[in-house]
């Protein structure tokens, strides 16, 4: 999702990241490495994980040869994200021979599948902890010490660590991930997160809320509301009978602080609604940017993915949303080669994919996963081959309509949030537009510092990037 490289062929969300804040303060008797992987969900997860450890003790490190504890926090989402598990487990093994005492878990999405093969066939890890057992951590650390199995991958239809404060980890003191809900009830044909995360629930508005505030007087410019579908996110009071809906959370936390950007990421075409759209037109601090994953643009193929929604359909929301909000940018996340896809659904993939013309899109390829709906109905049966050169197809469709989108902002001026120095200089500045597009400009000897918003007129681009000059 957010935070790739754009436009590029994804094989999983998120490659491994080693999380730790930037200073470690306390005196910790253990310390603890985590490494995560996949989509931001589990990166918000990490953030819970340390606030759990460092209630016990634990103090992050970003070295994992001082850890006493080393923690993968996994994905499932994609085959080659397993692999790339595996083989760092097999490089931990190696570094616990050389350290006795310390102990390797993993956590999150790969947990319940693999917890026998890991744990007691091939012996990589000491623990196995599901998404919604992050509270048994210290206990199941405890067992591990002893020599015992360490599992619970068990879910909860009531978990949503609303109560924890997440530790911030690598965290650029400017942006945040706010997680509402956790859970799936969509059975996407192609997902197993309705298996690692299970059934949908919805945080209490208030911890969200308080959360959010913190964060503004911590400093922080944005946040982004995280979920697996957040247009369905609804939280009902247990006492007083109230009902939040998403449109209402988004009002809530707009209302803040107007200094305070708020996005939100992941929307299901068939749950985003007016209400949200109307929402996020009459707040200025709301980010207009929608990521809305299309999948296919067969209606064939979407509906052998229970995407339960026609091209049509789809398309029309597209239209309701410019209709709308006339400057709002939107990406898609698209499958190529899903099972039975023919050339004709091919061509009706990329044919919405012009229609809607997306500003950046997350595009790869089918990838079976053991358990989901597609394993057990489907055969996959498009040659790799053919998977290949669609996706290079659809790469190539979106690397065009991401430049030409960008060509379409030269000459504007766009609210910029600075984020850091861009990766290329030290220096330019690096920050975002309310479109999520990514802006350069020179810092021109002003006295300007991360968490500044700024005027900047665009005079160029590439196709991932606006390049502008500050005005006023």
């Amino acid at each position: 999702m957010n935070d790739l490289l754009l436009n590029k062929v994804h094989d999983e969300s998120r490659q491994g990241e080693a999380y730790a804040p930037d200073v470690v303060t306390g005196d910790y008797s253990r310390r603890f490495y985590i490494e995560s992987y996949g989509c931001q969900m589990n990166f918000s997860d990490s953030e819970i994980i340390a606030s759990i450890l460092q209630e016990e003790g634990y103090g992050a490190t970003r070295i994992v040869e001082e850890a006493d504890l080393v923690l993968l926090n996994t994905c499932s989402i994609r085959e080659k994200a397993e692999q790339t598990v595996r083989k760092r487990l097999g490089e931990f093994r190696h570094l616990k021979q050389k350290k006795p005492g310390m102990l390797v878990g993993m956590l999150g999405c790969m947990a319940e599948r693999l917890k026998s093969q890991l744990l007691e066939e091939e012996k990589l890890v000491d623990l196995v902890v599901g998404p919604d057992a992050y509270r048994t951590l210290p206990s199941l650390i405890s067992q591990a010490d002893d020599g015992q199995k360490a599992v619970n991958v068990l879910l909860s239809r009531e978990e949503t660590y609303a109560d924890i404060a997440p530790v911030r980890l690598n965290t650029n003191g400017i942006t945040a991930f706010v997680s509402i809900m956790r859970g799936c009830n969509n059975m996407c044909a192609f997902c197993v997160v309705p298996f690692t995360r299970g059934r949908e629930r919805s945080r209490d508005a208030y911890s969200i809320v308080a959360e959010c505030r913190d964060l503004a007087e911590k400093g922080y410019r944005e946040v982004t509301l995280l979920g697996q579908n957040v247009d369905s996110y609804y939280w009902q009071h247990p006492e007083t009978g109230e009902n939040v809906t998403f449109a209402m959370l988004l009002d809530r936390v707009a209302r803040i602080s107007p200094l305070l950007r708020v996005r939100f990421s992941t929307s299901h075409p068939k749950d985003i609604t007016d209400e949200v759209l109307f929402t996020m037109a009459a707040h200025e601090n709301i980010c207009k940017y929608i990521h809305l994953p299309v999948q296919s643009g067969s209606t064939r193929i979407l509906q052998l993915m229970n995407r339960t929604y026609t091209r049509e359909w789809y398309l029309a929301k597209v239209k309701r949303i410019r209709e709308i909000m006339p400057d709002c940018g939107i990406s898609s996340d698209i499958i190529a080669g899903f099972c039975t896809e023919t050339e004709e659904d091919h061509r009706d993939t990329v044919d919405v994919m012009e229609k809607s013309a997306y500003d950046f899109s997350y595009m790869f390829m089918y990838s079976e996963r053991p358990g989901t709906l597609a394993a057990r109905r489907y055969v996959d049966d498009v040659p790799a081959d053919v998977k290949k050169r669609r996706l290079e197809e659809i790469v190539a469709t979106q690397n065009r309509l991401s430049l030409e989108s960008n060509q379409k902002d030269i000459g504007k001026t766009f609210r910029v949030l600075i984020e850091g120095d861009s990766k290329r200089s030290k220096q330019d500045w690096m920050g975002r537009n309310s479109q999520y597009k990514v802006v350069v400009f020179p810092k021109m000897d002003r006295q300007l510092q991360p968490g500044d918003y700024v005027d900047v007129q665009i005079h160029s681009c590439t196709q991932g990037t606006l390049l502008g000059n500050l005005i006023g």
